[in-house]
């Protein structure tokens, strides 16, 4: 398996390849090559991405999200809760990328994105649009301020449970109308099943 290749159906560009302990690939590989799940599609190669992925209805799927991030040696950052973010595992988490956000405190997360991004010479940020496993009717507009802040469009995953499959789609560039923008992506994700449906 080579470092930009989980198998020949994804790669991911060089310029975001992470420089991790190679157990790391391997304990992401094996959790996804056990568990049956595949993944399919590419990463474009761009100076600036927003990832989202949906439909995020169970804590599993951080956990088949982070095995993939893993696997595939993706340097990537994303965002979580804050309560996740413990002690013993708050470093862990941090050196994978994870931004804690406390949802009473958030005012500063997109300038925190945009300074990493200044910093590195570009990003690439993973969210769930919902912001939220439980469901919910309306999804947050967070995720579509920090495209339009960095400039950048947004790569659509889906994370399909029938199949078991993750998958990197297409690129949807945000109109600046974020209704719009939401009702269309939701139309989009509802073509995949979440672990628990009902939740989405």
């Amino acid at each position: 398996m080579s470092d930009t290749q989980l198998n020949d159906k994804l790669s991911v560009p060089e310029r975001f390849i992470a420089k991790r302990n190679k157990l790391f690939s391997v304990i992401g590989s094996s959790v996804l090559w056990v568990s049956g799940w595949k993944v399919t599609g590419k990463i474009p190669d761009m100076k600036k991405l927003l990832v989202i992925i949906a439909p995020h209805t169970s804590n599993w799927d951080f956990v088949h999200g982070m095995a993939l991030v893993l696997s595939l040696k993706v340097k990537i950052y994303w965002l979580g809760k804050h309560t996740i973010f413990k002690r013993g595992f708050r470093r862990l988490l941090k050196s994978l990328g994870g931004i804690p956000v406390n949802r009473a405190k958030s005012k500063n997360v997109v300038n925190d994105v945009i300074e990493i991004a200044k910093r590195e010479g570009g990003i690439l940020l993973g969210i769930s649009p919902e912001g939220t496993r439980k469901k919910t009717e309306n999804w947050k507009s967070g995720f579509l301020r920090i495209a339009q802040s960095l400039e950048c469009p947004i790569l659509l995953v889906s994370i399909d449970y029938p199949t078991k499959e993750i998958s990197f789609r297409e690129l949807f560039y945000p109109s600046g109308d974020n209704q719009k923008d939401i009702d269309q992506l939701k139309q989009y994700y509802k073509d995949f099943v979440g672990k628990i449906p009902e939740y989405f």
